[in-house]
């Protein structure tokens, strides 16, 4: 009895001590700076336990088995294992990894250490994306990068991004290529939150992409989640408001009536205002257009990772109304991810990640003749909102007030739209390890997308013949789309050591991209109750008044592209660099004999900082120098240039009756053919005083050639006038861009106070050495009503140079105008107060002839400049960016002589002597208004992006809960704009490669305030 007491206890005290647990707490610190490493995680070996330390390294791990094993791991540290033994407070010191801390970056269908790079490659990563909270995943780009432009043609929510990489060098698209985890995509949808990093490969590097790589890519690599760390969860979230950044200073009441007065007397007409004493300051346009506008986000996200398994999911929700029209030019963005990454066998690897995104999007008319803010300013003050009737006022149609000018409110009141998308995008990739250096990768990445709209035009009248009346018929239009493209690859990567010194890495590999499209397109006529609630086809049964076709559809010709690529990296010593590119690619939008084409670049690089003579001990801590030369390409045209389609336009007689019918549409060109891009750069990358400054400079040459210009006019009998027709796309062209880039980087810290600045500068010399069209030029653009294209590409100049008259001042008096040539030719005979133009050819006549070159849309310099502050739990962050030398057309002017002005022509000329800048008002016949540098202006700029203050709560304050760090913080983007540009957005740019400098009135980007907070567990 006594020896099964003794078993029965000894098998409960055995039982006790295998099942005991105990709670473990402490520190984590640098060993070699004895700072505490926040975010480090803690994970017990075969049990489903973890945390991470908080912002002072502290941590708190209950309930953990005695005897159990703790592992500790941090990026860019050695992994530290403690085996538990006790209930105790322990210190633990982790070492730097030094090859852990070397920056791996993607470079093409690989990685490399970022000092092992010899291509011109710069890496935006999280921080700055958190640091700007951008709306749209480009505008993180804009002033971060060196060589990097963003501009967009209108700030009305969800509007286009355009992004230009070392300047622009086709007439056709400029557009950079976007890999999202590998496969070709477009980051306009992005959820900004989801990315890790963005890689821009701006020179030779990205000829591993051959056809797309001209303009340059940008590598997008979303986060994912990391082995052996717990469930991590955020919680980010913001609110606030948009304004606008600025009104453009028109004339009030009084003055219009005032100024209109003086052009009726200089014209000798009836004063149309004898008495102006009680207008007052009359009615402010953009007051009454221009709205505060709300704006939130909300998104989430959860990681982690086992041994063997990494997942990641996320979602989000922005809502974004628009500061013209609220609402009505409002969009909304909805997305989900998931990533999942499985280690099924120790050499086999699967990863999944998979984006879906849901868009609506409402517009109005944004800018150019007859939008909204065109209106704005051009409808006089002296008009009131609403007549006395309580019905919106109407601008009236007499001579002088423009068809095209109405009411804004009203227009507003009156725009019907809706347009929604719907994306799934991702990639599935398989990694085969088949022994320790060779790795095979097979990745299959893809886009589905479908959208539909609708436009409703209801019946509304304006006045008598203004152009955007519908008094006879409403009607809706809808559309129905959907998109697909895919992009398989395969890819082998050998990597190898000989003789300890010889290090190689062989890439092979071939990949598909094939892409699809089409689209349905109706109308209906006479929509029930004239109104937006049964804007719907199947509601709309009128028959159009006059018998044209109401619906439409397309399904375009399938675009392929398969390619095959190798690069060879060779590494000798760790000090001597080379690298070697080639691809071969087919396209299938040229025709047999010309699709192929092979594209091959050679890169090298020397680490001085290596050799045995280097002073290690001296201020440069690094230094490399490296080079790049190789040739890229461009397919960005149409798939059908070099075949004929039957998508023209034609008449035939059958049994005595003219029938439509169709006929061969655009002329063909067989021999058209890729664009090529030869570039090259020469580099210099160093790291200084203990790597606290980071220098890059760059001087970059690229050579694009073979343009594809579209519509070459060919002789007249080959068809290309014909309705449905149009003359070929030729490779007829060439344009350079050269120029230096410099980025400085600077970190330090004094006790609890941190300080990183950054600083970049582009320089670009644009210039057009071909256009062999047979005019020599394209132009492109509008300027008026009636008036030559002001925007030109040809040879010598900067592509989209402004192409009109050159002023000389203002005549004062009549004998100034009897000594200069006549100018009669451009409109009228000048009188004194005219502007005089300068007689360029000397023939003693100005006329056509005599238009000249007067500026330029190009920047000469683009700047880059962040400051990042933090003292204990404060952060502060600021980031601007400038353009110098840049200018841009104003057009947002309506020349009719009874709309409003801007204040600037009260300084007019009177008399002589009184001003010699701006002309005198008149509502007679003069040359005024032809285009001239008159309305060309400096749209040079610095623009304060992005200032944010945010305050984490202390670690103590949290350490109870299971939060890891609470922040809050209040950011203001695009906060002020430093210009002597007289438009709302020297920064706008419509995207058109020749006519992007054409101001017609672009929506401003608005000035947002935001409220903000971020939590994690």
């Amino acid at each position: 009895m006594r020896s099964n007491f003794l078993l029965i206890t000894f098998l409960l005290l055995t039982s006790f001590g295998f099942s005991q647990t105990v709670d473990v707490s402490g520190t984590v610190f640098d060993l070699g700076t004895g700072e505490p490493i926040p975010s480090v995680n803690i994970f017990a070996k075969d049990y489903k336990i973890g945390t991470s330390t908080d912002f002072d390294g502290n941590f708190t791990l209950s309930n953990v088995p005695v005897g159990v094993t703790l592992l500790f791991s941090y990026v860019g540290y050695s992994d530290f294992e403690y085996k538990v033994t006790k209930a105790e407070v322990i210190k633990i010191n982790m070492t730097q990894d030094l090859k852990a801390l070397e920056e791996i970056i993607v470079v093409g269908y690989g990685t490399k250490a970022k000092k092992d790079v010899t291509g011109s490659v710069a890496v935006v990563d999280s921080k700055v994306i958190e640091d700007l909270r951008p709306i749209k995943a480009e505008s993180a780009l804009q002033g971060t990068v060196a060589g990097v432009y963003v501009s967009s043609g209108s700030g009305a929510p969800g509007a286009g991004i355009n992004i230009r990489i070392r300047g622009i060098s086709s007439n056709g698209d400029n557009g950079p290529l976007v890999l999202i985890d590998g496969y070709e995509g477009n980051m306009d949808l992005l959820n900004p939150s989801d990315i890790e990093s963005y890689t821009v490969l701006k020179d030779a590097q990205a000829s591993v992409y051959g056809a797309k790589g001209a303009n340059g890519v940008i590598l997008i690599t979303t986060k994912q989640g990391k082995k052996n760390s717990k469930t991590k969860i955020s919680i980010n979230s913001y609110t606030g408001f948009q304004e606008t950044t600025k009104k453009l200073n028109v004339l009030n009441a009084t003055e219009y009536a005032l100024l209109l007065n003086e052009s009726y007397a200089n014209a000798g007409l009836t004063l149309p205002y004898p008495n102006v004493s009680g207008f007052g300051v009359g009615t402010n346009w953009q007051d009454e257009v221009f709205d505060r506008a709300p704006i939130t986000n909300n998104d989430i996200s959860i990681s982690g990772g086992s041994e063997k398994i990494t997942y990641a999911f996320s979602a989000s929700k922005i809502n974004q109304e628009g500061i013209v029209g609220l609402n009505k030019s409002g969009f909304d963005r909805g997305t989900v991810r998931v990533a999942v990454g499985v280690d099924l066998y120790d050499n086999l690897k699967l990863k999944t990640n998979f984006i879906y995104t849901d868009f609506n999007r409402q517009g109005l008319n944004e800018n150019g003749l007859g939008s909204v803010l065109f209106n704005a300013i051009n409808v006089p003050s002296v008009f009131s909102v609403y007549d006395a009737s309580g019905n919106y006022t109407l601008v009236p149609a007499t001579p002088g007030y423009g068809l095209e000018v109405i009411n804004p409110l009203a227009q507003i009141q009156n725009t019907y739209n809706s347009y929604n998308q719907e994306r799934l995008n991702g990639s599935i990739s398989l990694e085969y390890k088949v022994f320790s250096d060779l790795k095979i990768t097979s990745r299959y990445g893809f886009q589905r997308g479908n959208s539909v709209g609708k436009t409703f035009n209801m019946l509304v009248d304006y006045g008598d013949g203004k152009v955007f009346n519908n008094v006879s018929q409403s009607n809706v239009n809808q559309s129905a789309e959907k998109f697909s493209n895919f992009t398989f690859d395969v890819f082998a990567e050998y990597q190898k050591t000989l003789f300890t010194d010889h290090n190689f890495k062989l890439t092979l590999g071939g990949t598909l991209h094939e892409a699809n499209g089409e689209g349905l397109f109706a109308t209906g006529y006479d929509v029930p109750n004239n109104s937006w609630e049964y804007a719907d086809i199947a509601l709309a049964n009128g028959l159009p008044l006059e018998p044209v076709k109401t619906n439409s559809s397309y399904k375009a010709t399938p675009y392929k592209r398969p390619s095959l690529f190798a690069t060879l990296d060779y590494n000798f010593r760790e000090k001597y660099l080379l690298s070697f590119i080639f691809r071969r690619d087919q396209s299938s939008r040229f025709g047999p004999e010309y699709s192929v084409a092979y594209f091959k670049s050679i890169l090298g690089g020397w680490i001085i900082s290596e050799e045995d003579f280097f002073n290690k001990d001296g201020k440069i801590n690094f230094l490399k120098l490296r080079a790049s030369y190789g040739t890229l390409g461009n397919d960005a045209i149409g798939n059908d240039a070099f075949r004929s389609l039957l998508n023209g336009e034609a008449e035939y007689i059958f049994d005595g009756s003219l029938t439509t019918g169709v006929a061969v549409g655009g002329i063909t060109n067989p021999n058209v053919k890729w664009e090529t891009d030869t570039k090259l750069d020469i580099g210099l990358d160093a790291k200084m005083f203990n790597n606290k400054l980071e220098i890059t400079a760059d001087y970059y040459n690229n050579t694009r050639k073979d343009l594809l210009i579209p519509n070459t006019p060919v002789s007249g009998i080959g068809g290309g006038s014909a309705p449905g027709s149009g003359n070929p796309t030729i490779n007829a062209g060439t344009v350079e861009n050269k120029g230096f880039e410099l980025a400085l980087n600077y970190k330090d810290n004094i006790k609890d106070f941190n300080y990183a600045v950054g600083f970049n500068i582009t320089t670009i010399n644009n210039k057009v050495t071909e256009v062999n069209n047979g005019s020599g030029f394209l132009e492109r653009g509008a300027f008026g009503v009636g008036q030559p294209a002001p925007a030109r590409m040809q040879v010598g100049q900067t592509i989209g140079a402004f192409y009109g008259y050159q002023t000389d001042g203002i005549f004062q008096n009549q004998a100034e105008v009897n000594a200069h040539p006549s100018q009669v030719a451009l409109g009228a005979e000048a009188v004194p107060g005219d502007i005089r133009y300068k007689d360029i050819n000397g023939d003693g006549v100005i006329n056509l002839d005599d238009r000249t070159f007067i500026g330029k849309p190009v920047a000469d310099y683009t700047l880059g400049f962040n400051l990042n502050l933090s003292y204990k739990n404060f952060d502060f962050v600021g980031y601007s960016y400038a353009s110098v030398g840049n200018d841009m057309i104003r057009n947002y002017e309506r020349t009719e002589n009874k709309l409003n002005k801007l204040n600037y022509v009260l300084d007019r000329w009177t008399g002589e002597g009184t001003s010699n800048e701006v002309p005198r008002v008149t509502a007679g016949a003069s040359a005024n208004n032809v285009f001239s540098d008159y309305f060309v202006e400096d749209a040079s700029f610095l623009r304060i992006q992005n200032i944010q203050l945010g305050y984490s709560l202390p670690s103590s304050f949290i350490q109870h809960s299971k939060l890891s760090k609470v922040r809050l913080y209040a950011s203001i983007n695009n906060v002020y704009t430093f210009t002597k540009y007289r438009g709302y957005d020297p920064a706008a740019n419509s995207g058109d490669p020749i006519a992007g400098g054409i101001d017609y009135g672009f929506y401003p980007t608005p000035r947002t305030y935001m409220l903000g907070l971020n939590v994690t567990f």
